[in-house]
Protein backbone atom coordinates (compact mmCIF):
# COMPACT_ATOMS: atom_id res chain seq x y z
CA UNK A 1 0.00 0.00 0.00
CA UNK A 2 1.30 3.46 -0.97
CA UNK A 3 1.91 5.86 1.90
CA UNK A 4 0.74 9.47 1.80
CA UNK A 5 4.33 10.68 1.61
CA UNK A 6 5.05 8.46 -1.42
CA UNK A 7 1.76 9.50 -2.97
CA UNK A 8 2.73 13.18 -2.64
CA UNK A 9 6.09 12.47 -4.29
CA UNK A 10 4.32 10.86 -7.24
CA UNK A 11 1.98 13.83 -7.55
CA UNK A 12 4.88 16.29 -7.46
CA UNK A 13 6.72 14.23 -10.06
CA UNK A 14 3.69 14.18 -12.35
CA UNK A 15 3.24 17.91 -11.88
CA UNK A 16 6.85 18.55 -12.86
CA UNK A 17 6.46 16.36 -15.95
CA UNK A 18 3.27 18.18 -16.96
CA UNK A 19 4.96 21.56 -16.48
CA UNK A 20 7.92 20.44 -18.56
CA UNK A 21 5.66 19.16 -21.35
CA UNK A 22 3.63 22.38 -21.39
CA UNK A 23 6.77 24.49 -21.44
CA UNK A 24 8.23 22.46 -24.30
CA UNK A 25 5.04 22.78 -26.32
CA UNK A 26 4.92 26.53 -25.61
CA UNK A 27 8.54 26.96 -26.64
CA UNK A 28 8.03 25.16 -29.95
CA UNK A 29 5.38 27.72 -30.97
CA UNK A 30 7.52 30.77 -30.29
CA UNK A 31 9.51 32.66 -32.96
CA UNK A 32 13.18 31.74 -32.74
CA UNK A 33 14.60 35.15 -31.89
CA UNK A 34 18.37 35.05 -31.29
CA UNK A 35 19.87 36.50 -28.13
CA UNK A 36 23.42 36.71 -26.77
CA UNK A 37 23.74 35.71 -23.11
CA UNK A 38 26.90 36.24 -21.08
CA UNK A 39 27.37 33.74 -18.22
CA UNK A 40 30.25 34.93 -15.99
CA UNK A 41 33.01 32.75 -14.56
CA UNK A 42 31.88 30.66 -11.57
CA UNK A 43 28.19 31.18 -12.29
CA UNK A 44 25.84 29.00 -10.21
CA UNK A 45 22.70 27.31 -11.51
CA UNK A 46 20.58 29.83 -9.59
CA UNK A 47 22.49 32.79 -11.06
CA UNK A 48 22.32 31.24 -14.55
CA UNK A 49 18.56 30.80 -14.14
CA UNK A 50 18.17 34.51 -13.29
CA UNK A 51 20.23 35.60 -16.31
CA UNK A 52 18.44 33.22 -18.68
CA UNK A 53 15.02 34.32 -17.42
CA UNK A 54 15.93 38.02 -17.80
CA UNK A 55 16.92 37.36 -21.43
CA UNK A 56 13.74 35.42 -22.18
CA UNK A 57 15.55 32.15 -22.86
CA UNK A 58 13.57 30.26 -20.19
CA UNK A 59 10.09 30.83 -18.82
CA UNK A 60 10.57 29.20 -15.40
CA UNK A 61 13.65 29.46 -13.21
CA UNK A 62 12.34 26.67 -10.98
CA UNK A 63 11.93 24.19 -13.83
CA UNK A 64 15.34 25.10 -15.25
CA UNK A 65 17.07 24.54 -11.89
CA UNK A 66 15.25 21.24 -11.38
CA UNK A 67 16.19 19.99 -14.84
CA UNK A 68 19.79 21.20 -14.43
CA UNK A 69 20.03 19.29 -11.14
CA UNK A 70 18.53 16.11 -12.59
CA UNK A 71 20.97 16.14 -15.53
CA UNK A 72 23.99 17.21 -13.49
CA UNK A 73 24.49 20.35 -15.59
CA UNK A 74 24.19 22.51 -12.49
CA UNK A 75 27.61 21.27 -11.31
CA UNK A 76 29.61 22.55 -14.30
CA UNK A 77 27.96 25.37 -16.24
CA UNK A 78 30.62 26.74 -18.60
CA UNK A 79 31.22 30.49 -18.54
CA UNK A 80 31.15 32.48 -21.78
CA UNK A 81 28.93 34.27 -24.28
CA UNK A 82 26.24 32.01 -25.73
CA UNK A 83 24.08 32.62 -28.78
CA UNK A 84 20.71 31.25 -27.68
CA UNK A 85 17.05 31.53 -28.65
CA UNK A 86 14.21 33.04 -26.69
CA UNK A 87 11.86 30.37 -25.28
CA UNK A 88 14.17 27.64 -26.54
CA UNK A 89 13.73 23.92 -25.95
CA UNK A 90 14.93 23.23 -22.40
CA UNK A 91 16.98 20.14 -23.15
CA UNK A 92 18.71 21.84 -26.08
CA UNK A 93 19.65 24.63 -23.70
CA UNK A 94 20.99 22.17 -21.11
CA UNK A 95 23.07 20.40 -23.76
CA UNK A 96 24.60 23.71 -24.94
CA UNK A 97 25.43 24.74 -21.37
CA UNK A 98 26.90 21.31 -20.64
CA UNK A 99 29.14 21.42 -23.72
CA UNK A 100 30.10 25.06 -23.19
CA UNK A 101 29.19 25.87 -26.80
CA UNK A 102 30.06 29.55 -26.58
CA UNK A 103 30.07 31.57 -29.76
CA UNK A 104 31.12 35.00 -28.60
CA UNK A 105 29.74 38.43 -29.33
CA UNK A 106 28.75 39.04 -32.94
CA UNK A 107 30.86 41.75 -34.60
CA UNK A 108 29.89 43.06 -38.04
CA UNK A 109 32.71 44.88 -39.85
CA UNK A 110 31.27 46.62 -42.94
CA UNK A 111 33.26 47.18 -46.12
CA UNK A 112 34.90 50.60 -46.04
CA UNK A 113 35.59 50.74 -42.29
CA UNK A 114 38.97 52.12 -41.26
CA UNK A 115 40.98 50.50 -38.47
CA UNK A 116 39.83 53.33 -36.19
CA UNK A 117 36.18 52.57 -36.86
CA UNK A 118 36.79 48.86 -36.26
CA UNK A 119 38.48 49.72 -32.95
CA UNK A 120 35.52 51.88 -31.89
CA UNK A 121 33.06 49.09 -32.69
CA UNK A 122 35.09 46.54 -30.72
CA UNK A 123 35.13 48.84 -27.69
CA UNK A 124 31.40 49.57 -27.96
CA UNK A 125 30.69 45.83 -27.83
CA UNK A 126 32.94 45.33 -24.80
CA UNK A 127 35.46 43.19 -26.63
CA UNK A 128 38.62 45.28 -26.57
CA UNK A 129 39.65 48.88 -25.71
CA UNK A 130 39.77 50.96 -28.90
CA UNK A 131 43.17 52.49 -28.12
CA UNK A 132 44.75 49.05 -27.58
CA UNK A 133 43.47 47.75 -30.91
CA UNK A 134 44.43 50.94 -32.79
CA UNK A 135 47.96 50.86 -31.38
CA UNK A 136 48.39 47.19 -32.25
CA UNK A 137 47.22 47.74 -35.84
CA UNK A 138 49.33 50.89 -36.29
CA UNK A 139 52.58 49.33 -35.05
CA UNK A 140 52.12 46.39 -37.43
CA UNK A 141 50.82 48.40 -40.41
CA UNK A 142 47.64 46.32 -40.68
CA UNK A 143 45.30 48.99 -42.09
CA UNK A 144 43.51 47.42 -45.07
CA UNK A 145 44.40 43.87 -44.00
CA UNK A 146 41.49 43.54 -41.55
CA UNK A 147 38.96 41.84 -43.77
CA UNK A 148 35.37 43.12 -43.46
CA UNK A 149 33.11 40.26 -42.41
CA UNK A 150 31.12 38.87 -39.47
CA UNK A 151 33.16 37.66 -36.51
CA UNK A 152 32.51 36.32 -33.02
CA UNK A 153 34.76 37.31 -30.12
CA UNK A 154 34.55 36.87 -26.37
CA UNK A 155 34.73 39.92 -24.08
CA UNK A 156 38.30 41.06 -23.31
CA UNK A 157 39.81 39.31 -26.32
CA UNK A 158 43.44 40.50 -26.87
CA UNK A 159 43.98 42.82 -29.89
CA UNK A 160 46.50 40.37 -31.36
CA UNK A 161 43.94 37.56 -31.50
CA UNK A 162 41.29 39.80 -33.08
CA UNK A 163 43.65 41.23 -35.70
CA UNK A 164 45.05 37.79 -36.51
CA UNK A 165 41.61 36.38 -37.24
CA UNK A 166 40.76 39.31 -39.52
CA UNK A 167 44.14 39.13 -41.26
CA UNK A 168 43.79 35.38 -41.81
CA UNK A 169 40.45 36.00 -43.50
CA UNK A 170 42.03 38.77 -45.59
CA UNK A 171 44.68 36.46 -47.02
CA UNK A 172 42.18 33.63 -47.46
CA UNK A 173 39.96 35.82 -49.66
CA UNK A 174 42.11 38.63 -51.07
CA UNK A 175 45.43 36.79 -51.23
CA UNK A 176 43.80 33.89 -53.04
CA UNK A 177 42.11 36.24 -55.53
CA UNK A 178 45.45 37.81 -56.43
CA UNK A 179 47.10 34.42 -56.91
CA UNK A 180 44.27 33.25 -59.18
CA UNK A 181 44.22 36.45 -61.28
CA UNK A 182 44.56 35.78 -64.99
CA UNK A 183 46.04 37.58 -66.85
CA UNK A 184 48.74 38.69 -64.42
CA UNK A 185 47.71 41.97 -62.76
CA UNK A 186 49.31 45.26 -63.81
CA UNK A 187 49.82 46.13 -60.14
CA UNK A 188 51.77 44.21 -57.52
CA UNK A 189 49.84 42.92 -54.52
CA UNK A 190 50.52 45.91 -52.26
CA UNK A 191 49.58 48.39 -54.99
CA UNK A 192 46.37 46.49 -55.76
CA UNK A 193 45.43 46.52 -52.07
CA UNK A 194 45.94 50.29 -51.82
CA UNK A 195 43.94 50.97 -54.99
CA UNK A 196 41.14 48.64 -53.87
CA UNK A 197 40.79 50.57 -50.62
CA UNK A 198 40.34 53.84 -52.55
CA UNK A 199 37.80 52.22 -54.90
CA UNK A 200 35.90 50.95 -51.85
CA UNK A 201 35.47 54.46 -50.45
CA UNK A 202 34.66 56.04 -53.83
CA UNK A 203 32.18 53.56 -55.28
CA UNK A 204 28.48 53.77 -54.55
CA UNK A 205 27.26 51.37 -57.23
CA UNK A 206 28.89 47.96 -57.68
CA UNK A 207 28.83 48.27 -61.46
CA UNK A 208 30.97 51.44 -61.32
CA UNK A 209 33.93 49.89 -59.47
CA UNK A 210 35.78 48.80 -62.67
CA UNK A 211 35.28 52.29 -64.15
CA UNK A 212 36.63 54.02 -61.03
CA UNK A 213 39.56 51.62 -61.06
CA UNK A 214 40.26 52.46 -64.72
CA UNK A 215 40.22 56.22 -64.05
CA UNK A 216 42.87 55.94 -61.35
CA UNK A 217 45.02 53.53 -63.32
CA UNK A 218 44.82 55.80 -66.40
CA UNK A 219 45.93 58.75 -64.27
CA UNK A 220 48.81 56.75 -62.78
CA UNK A 221 50.05 55.80 -66.25
CA UNK A 222 49.94 59.45 -67.37
CA UNK A 223 51.69 60.69 -64.20
CA UNK A 224 48.59 62.65 -63.20
CA UNK A 225 47.75 63.16 -59.54
CA UNK A 226 44.98 60.83 -58.42
CA UNK A 227 43.07 63.62 -56.62
CA UNK A 228 41.05 61.03 -54.69
CA UNK A 229 38.88 62.60 -51.99
CA UNK A 230 38.92 59.51 -49.69
CA UNK A 231 42.70 59.70 -49.33
CA UNK A 232 42.37 63.26 -48.04
CA UNK A 233 39.60 62.19 -45.69
CA UNK A 234 41.90 59.48 -44.35
CA UNK A 235 44.63 62.06 -43.80
CA UNK A 236 42.12 64.18 -41.87
CA UNK A 237 41.22 61.20 -39.71
CA UNK A 238 37.50 61.22 -40.57
CA UNK A 239 35.18 60.58 -43.48
CA UNK A 240 33.58 63.83 -44.66
CA UNK A 241 30.84 64.25 -47.23
CA UNK A 242 32.39 67.40 -48.69
CA UNK A 243 35.99 68.59 -48.54
CA UNK A 244 36.96 72.25 -48.24
CA UNK A 245 39.80 73.99 -50.05
CA UNK A 246 41.65 74.01 -46.74
CA UNK A 247 41.20 70.23 -46.42
CA UNK A 248 42.78 69.71 -49.84
CA UNK A 249 45.94 71.50 -48.67
CA UNK A 250 46.67 69.19 -45.70
CA UNK A 251 50.33 68.18 -45.90
CA UNK A 252 50.17 64.40 -45.77
CA UNK A 253 51.58 61.65 -48.02
CA UNK A 254 47.95 60.45 -48.18
CA UNK A 255 46.86 63.70 -49.83
CA UNK A 256 46.72 62.67 -53.49
CA UNK A 257 45.87 66.25 -54.46
CA UNK A 258 49.42 67.23 -53.42
CA UNK A 259 51.46 64.09 -54.10
CA UNK A 260 51.75 61.91 -57.19
CA UNK A 261 51.08 58.18 -57.23
CA UNK A 262 49.31 55.92 -54.78
CA UNK A 263 49.31 56.84 -51.08
CA UNK A 264 51.78 54.94 -48.85
CA UNK A 265 49.15 52.49 -47.63
CA UNK A 266 45.50 51.38 -47.76
CA UNK A 267 42.88 53.70 -46.26
CA UNK A 268 40.22 51.16 -45.22
CA UNK A 269 39.11 47.54 -45.18
CA UNK A 270 37.68 46.68 -48.59
CA UNK A 271 35.57 43.90 -50.05
CA UNK A 272 36.38 41.38 -52.75
CA UNK A 273 34.46 43.30 -55.45
CA UNK A 274 36.68 46.37 -54.99
CA UNK A 275 39.83 44.24 -55.14
CA UNK A 276 38.68 42.48 -58.31
CA UNK A 277 37.96 45.89 -59.84
CA UNK A 278 41.55 46.93 -59.07
CA UNK A 279 42.78 43.81 -60.88
CA UNK A 280 40.30 44.08 -63.77
CA UNK A 281 39.65 47.73 -64.67
CA UNK A 282 37.18 48.71 -67.36
CA UNK A 283 38.48 49.42 -70.84
CA UNK A 284 38.08 53.19 -71.07
CA UNK A 285 40.02 56.42 -71.65
CA UNK A 286 38.20 58.15 -68.79
CA UNK A 287 40.38 60.31 -66.53
CA UNK A 288 37.72 62.03 -64.44
CA UNK A 289 34.48 61.30 -62.62
CA UNK A 290 32.05 63.31 -60.56
CA UNK A 291 28.84 62.48 -58.70
CA UNK A 292 25.69 62.54 -60.80
CA UNK A 293 23.66 63.60 -57.76
CA UNK A 294 21.58 60.43 -57.96
CA UNK A 295 23.88 57.90 -56.27
CA UNK A 296 26.22 57.23 -59.19
CA UNK A 297 28.93 59.03 -61.17
CA UNK A 298 29.51 60.59 -64.57
CA UNK A 299 32.83 59.75 -66.24
CA UNK A 300 34.81 61.84 -68.71
CA UNK A 301 37.93 61.50 -70.84
CA UNK A 302 38.59 65.25 -71.16
CA UNK A 303 38.65 68.13 -68.72
CA UNK A 304 36.06 69.99 -70.82
CA UNK A 305 33.61 67.09 -70.56
CA UNK A 306 34.38 66.83 -66.86
CA UNK A 307 33.50 70.50 -66.34
CA UNK A 308 30.17 69.96 -68.09
CA UNK A 309 29.48 66.97 -65.83
CA UNK A 310 30.21 69.15 -62.81
CA UNK A 311 27.63 71.67 -64.01
CA UNK A 312 25.12 68.86 -64.52
CA UNK A 313 25.79 67.75 -60.96
CA UNK A 314 25.14 71.24 -59.62
CA UNK A 315 21.92 71.46 -61.63
CA UNK A 316 20.76 68.06 -60.30
CA UNK A 317 21.47 69.13 -56.73
CA UNK A 318 19.54 72.37 -57.29
CA UNK A 319 16.51 70.50 -58.71
CA UNK A 320 16.54 67.99 -55.86
CA UNK A 321 16.56 70.82 -53.30
CA UNK A 322 13.61 72.46 -55.07
CA UNK A 323 11.68 69.15 -54.99
CA UNK A 324 12.40 68.75 -51.28
CA UNK A 325 11.29 72.32 -50.57
CA UNK A 326 8.09 71.77 -52.54
CA UNK A 327 7.45 68.55 -50.62
CA UNK A 328 7.83 70.28 -47.26
CA UNK A 329 5.44 73.05 -48.30
CA UNK A 330 2.54 70.63 -48.83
Amino acid sequence: MISWREYKKILVGLAVVLVLISLLLFASRQPKEQVLVNLPQGVSAAQAANILKENGVITSKLVFRAAAKLTGVDRHIEAGVYQLERHMWLFSLLRILDEGSTRGIKVVIPEGFSARQIAERLEALGICPAIDFENYVATRNLEGSLFPSVYYFDPNTPPAKIAQKMEDEFFRVIGAAYQKANPKPYLNFRQAVILASIIQREAVLDKERPMISAVYLNRLKLRMKLEADPTVQYALGKWKKELTKRDLKIDSPYNTYLYYGLPPGPICSFGLSSFLAALNPAQTDALYFVSDGEGGHRFAATNEEHMRNKELFKETVRRNKEKQAAGFSH
